[in-house]
């Protein structure tokens, strides 16, 4: 397998060396929900990590189905989801792999790509397009992650890796998906660096 197995993330979760978790949702989540830009309805969660996004979906009346290959991962989130009294699908499978069993109306897509091996991006988007309905919407966090390595000598160098612009273009060009006018807006990461805020429709 080409990066990180589920055996390398679970070795992070075992030993508590999860530097991206807020420890809570993501404030651009938050916004897209108080706004109203995202309502409820029938929402996947691939790379789920520690629950907090599937938790804040379910707690809004959302049908959230979180996703991810490793264990502690799933276990964090039912957990979770089980302290708070809510409910929500939780599956352990390769995002890879996984179909739903009917199109989504949207998918929160923030720590899954950049967490992926770039070999396996042009997969992952098609997969994605596979999974969202038309007219639904991709809520995307594109991880800016620039490191030396990767501008002086073309390594590829994560996780998390850098989600170029140029790439994601690329990867969901505009045939498939509608794309707002730039620039985009910035998300801090208290631990990483920052993403870019990009809600993208099926077309």
């Amino acid at each position: 397998m080409t990066g990180p197995t589920p055996d390398f993330w679970q070795n992070l979760f075992d030993q508590n060396a999860t530097r991206w978790d807020r420890g809570g949702c993501s404030p651009q989540l938050l916004a897209w929900l108080d706004s109203g830009a995202l309502a409820p309805c029938r929402i996947a969660v691939p790379g789920c990590g520690g629950g907090w996004e599937v938790a804040e979906l379910a707690r809004r009346g959302f049908e959230v189905i979180g996703i991810d290959y490793t264990p502690a991962a799933v276990e964090r989130t039912r957990a979770l989801l089980a302290e708070q009294g809510l409910h929500a699908e939780v599956v352990q499978a390769d995002v890879l792999q996984w179909q739903p069993a009917a199109p989504l109306d949207a998918v929160y897509e923030q720590t899954c790509l950049c967490a992926l091996h770039p070999d396996l991006w042009t997969g992952y988007a098609q997969q994605l397009h596979r999974w969202v309905r038309p007219g639904g919407t991709l809520f995307a966090l594109f991880m800016q992650m620039v490191r030396p390595g990767a501008v002086q000598e073309g390594l590829i160098e994560g996780p998390p890796y850098h989600c170029d612009i140029n790439a994601m273009r690329a990867l969901f060009p505009g045939t498939q998906w509608h794309w707002p006018k730039p620039p985009y807006p910035q998300v801090k990461h208290p631990n990483l660096s920052h993403e870019l805020v990009l809600p993208l429709t099926r077309i």
